[in-house]
């Protein structure tokens, strides 16, 4: 019946009512109810938010001038590029890449031809997939080698690291991966990969924000050529991607950005995050230490309640993560969708992320609650709808989003 109304109503009245009811209930959902726990997610200021609505959204600028009407656009990439490049202490920045995963291609199409190796963490120790055989690996027709990794503590092996980088001699090495607690060694392994000939990336996607804030690792002063990745994890930006480089191998990938991997690098976007760069300039080191201080924190409650969390001998974590081990997937979704129902929101990997509830002015006491919510739903198994009430109040509590610059 409601498709006949479709066609039957020409001013299409019904299906602009049934679009914008879909969106305002999953902002009533998602934004005011649910207990964002998502480590790849965050949410973004007021300020920020706006600039995507922008009449930038409509417009095209690019490199070679084509277009006429640019200069405020052409004002705004150049302040974002300049802050970002004082925010990481980069020599050259680009905003352009319409996603981390599109900064990762742009790294591998600029340093790496067929058959070179490329090593990285395998997915199967927490790595991105799409840097893989069946992601862009294989798609540039490189071969994989993956980091020697310790589950146990979640990091690569250095000293056996070094060795394989010394026999193998990969053309390329990244650092970074999707599971990532702890800094990664890459000021032990940078410059024995470079000594043999690689150019050495850090996919940061995860812990951008962190690495603004000073609070994790500084990868470009550890050895790295380049630091890219997303903008809408520990990074409070809009989603999107980033690349931050020294200047010899920034500028080899910013010559070959346009045309070939972004031609419309979405202005609105670039905007939005230009005004989240000058956010993480001046509120970024506060941000980070309480994401790290509420990751602790969380993780070692829900450790006293029985949770199985990973790397307990070496403090739980160092990041916005807090891993819990259910040995795969198919027991991570049932305890995921068991918190849903509470409107707790996780992943089903249970990778459980403190940067959202931290940008929300969430701190230590509220990290205790929190475990509460997850052992009563997980542990205790009492009724989803009382739990539910309980984050629907928490939550009310928190609908500000803070460290950003107030009207």
């Amino acid at each position: 019946m409601r498709k006949k109304q479709y066609y039957l109503n020409y001013e299409g009245f019904d299906m602009i009512h049934e679009i914008l009811s879909l969106v305002e209930k999953h902002e009533e959902w998602r934004g005011k109810q649910c207990l964002n726990l998502i480590p790849s997610e965050n949410v973004m200021s007021p300020a920020v938010r706006g600039l995507l609505s922008s009449e930038l959204g409509h417009r095209y600028t690019a490199r070679d001038r084509f277009y006429m009407g640019t200069r405020f656009i052409d004002e705004i990439e150049q302040y974002g590029e300049e802050t970002a490049k004082e925010v990481f202490r980069a020599e050259t920045a680009d905003l352009r890449p319409l996603s981390g995963h599109i900064a990762d291609l742009i790294f591998l199409a600029s340093f790496a031809k067929p058959n070179d190796i490329v090593m990285c963490v395998s997915p199967e120790g927490g790595g991105y997939p799409g840097l893989w055989k069946n992601g862009l690996a294989g798609l540039f027709s490189l071969k994989t080698m993956p980091f020697p990794f310790s589950k146990h503590n979640m990091n690569i092996k250095v000293e056996e690291a070094k060795e394989a980088i010394r026999q193998i001699k990969p053309k390329i090495m990244i650092f970074g991966a999707s599971l990532i607690t702890f800094p990664h060694p890459v000021k032990e392994l940078a410059e024995v990969a470079r000594e043999n000939g690689a150019y050495v990336g850090f996919d940061g996607s995860h812990v951008m924000g962190l690495i603004a804030g000073e609070q994790f690792q500084d990868p470009l002063r550890e050895g790295v050529h380049a630091l890219f990745g997303s903008t809408h994890k520990t990074f409070f930006g809009p989603q999107g991607g980033i690349i931050l480089a020294d200047k010899e191998h920034g500028e080899v990938m910013k010559a070959k950005i346009f045309p070939t991997f972004v031609d419309n690098a979405h202005w609105n976007r670039i905007a939005a995050l230009t005004l989240a760069l000058a956010e993480m300039k001046n509120f970024g080191k506060a941000y980070a230490k309480q994401i790290v201080r509420n990751s602790k924190t969380l993780a070692k409650a829900l450790r006293d309640y029985g949770f199985p969390v990973v790397c307990q001998h070496l403090g739980f974590t160092q990041s916005h993560q807090v891993l819990l081990e259910y040995g795969g997937y198919k027991q991570g979704r049932v305890i995921a969708e068991k918190l849903q129902l509470t409107n707790v929101i996780v992943d089903c990997g249970v990778r459980i992320g403190t940067c959202e509830v931290t940008r929300r002015g969430m701190k230590e006491e509220e990290m205790l609650k929190i475990a509460e919510l997850i052992k009563r739903t997980v542990v205790d198994g009492e009724q989803p709808e009382e739990i539910k009430k309980d984050v629907a109040k928490l939550c009310a509590e928190y609908q500000k989003v803070e460290y950003c610059f107030k009207k």
